[in-house]
């Protein structure tokens, strides 16, 4: 079985691969500003011209686009090409202000579905596989990103979209699937939907691939435990694609970027100053060679670390490693910066599961933190050992955060299941 679905492209010497990126950045800036007047008018006013771009040195002379970006030029702004050469939009959920729409023409279909297929390829899929998709479709990049995918490297594919979970489980029997795709916490959801009516002897699968929200490595353990798969983690965003833009391979250190087609920067998020690999900060990506939607320097809010150390798996595309959180979710208590992938790791570290829900307030011009979470099944539920529980999880999350935090300890099941992304924060401080 091959271990590459595109090798001459995933084993590119770093000189080749750097000449292709100029090549296309130079074609595609030019496009942009021949096409585009709203970014036109950005590079205007940083006076920049495309004729100052003659390699990916140079991006650093670009403006930045932001989601406050995409929402202003809403719907049509951002379009490089008529309306009548784009096949496909997708979409974000639009959960503050209006929603994020990208569109697609079909050679941008084919570059996306191209790296999905390279995801499945690397976490060791073929065309034996059977791959059941149980991201959200629609407007969702998801479930459509792994389906294309799927379809390219020739694998049965099982459209299951999210939700009806005893139908899930069920085609996941009769169909013999061997790769799940979908997000980790609806990766639990099933685990714990599959061990409740005894049937983990009777799935087969091997692999998932899992993204579209923040997972921890003790979370994926937790998943590989329950379902007995190796869990390979996925990167991507609706404003350059979908996932797919960076993924696992079997090392499991980090994410092969299709630098091909998103040419990755670091920087500092407060001065915008790129960093060298290696270093912390928020993720950038250049689309090198999208047609309809082809974004330059959108800022992605995640923070990561590029590295291009050798792998062992063959690939020399760079690494970025698992989002370390967002620039734009981390809470500020009490002075203090929060991440949710912190709490999670002192959760799963002291034997729960990741399910729990963090809810933070204002009284007294004091930030609240209270955090929920669940007890396993099992697990004592007398005064003594939940007091005693309860006091060992307070502490052990003052160390991480270094600040107090109400625990609240509940029966098994009683924070309300997601079958797509899980809510995770509610911060109900009018804070603007």
């Amino acid at each position: 079985m091959n271990r590459f679905y595109q090798p001459e492209t995933e084993t590119m010497s770093p000189d080749a691969m750097r000449a292709l990126q100029n090549e296309k950045l130079i074609k595609q800036v030019r496009r942009v500003y021949d096409n585009v007047e709203y970014y036109r008018k950005k590079m205007d006013e940083k006076g920049v011209k495309p004729e100052d771009i003659r390699s990916v040195d140079d991006l650093h002379l670009l403006p930045f686009l932001t989601k406050d970006d995409l929402r202003e030029a809403y719907p049509y702004g951002l379009l490089a090409l008529p309306l009548a050469d784009c096949v496909r939009i997708q979409s974000t959920s639009g959960t503050t202000g209006k929603r994020v729409v990208a569109f697609y023409t079909q050679h941008d279909l084919d570059i996306w579905e191209d790296c999905c297929a390279r995801a499945i390829v690397a976490a060791g899929g073929d065309r034996n596989d059977v791959v059941q998709v149980s991201y959200g479709y629609g407007l969702f990049t998801g479930g459509p990103g792994l389906d294309g995918g799927s379809h390219k490297v020739g694998c049965l594919t099982i459209p299951t979209s999210s939700g009806n979970t005893d139908r899930q489980i069920q085609f996941m029997i009769d169909l013999h699937a061997t790769f799940l795709c979908c997000t980790p916490s609806y990766a639990l959801y099933l685990a714990e939907a599959i061990e409740e009516k005894g049937l983990r002897d009777k799935i087969s699968l091997r692999a998932g691939i899992f993204g579209a929200e923040a997972w921890t490595e003790e979370m994926r353990r937790d998943i590989e435990h329950k379902l007995g798969i190796k869990a390979y983690d996925i990167y991507g965003l609706t404003e350059t694609s979908g996932p797919g833009v960076a993924f696992e391979c079997a090392e499991q250190t980090g994410m092969h970027i299709c630098e091909d087609h998103f040419y990755p920067e670091v920087i500092d998020p407060d001065t915008g100053e790129v960093l060298p690999d290696g270093q912390k900060g928020e993720l950038v990506f250049t689309a090198l060679d999208k047609e309809a939607f082809p974004l330059l320097r959108y800022r992605t809010k995640d923070i990561c670390v590029l590295s291009r150390k050798k792998c062992s798996c063959g690939r020399t595309l760079v690494k970025m490693s698992k989002p370390m959180g967002r620039s734009d979710d981390m809470l500020i208590i009490r002075g203090v910066n929060v991440f949710p992938s912190q709490i999670e790791t002192v959760f799963l570290n002291n034997g729960y599961e990741a399910n729990y829900q963090i809810h933070v307030d204002r009284a007294n011009n004091t930030d609240t933190l209270d955090i929920n979470v669940e007890l396993k099944p099992g697990m004592p539920a007398d005064e003594d050992s939940l007091a005693m529980a309860k006091k060992k999880l307070t502490a052990s999350l003052k160390s991480m955060l270094g600040l107090s935090a109400n625990v609240h300890l509940l029966p098994p099941k009683s924070i309300t299941r997601s079958e797509g992304k899980a809510v995770r924060v509610i911060d109900n401080r009018k804070l603007y």
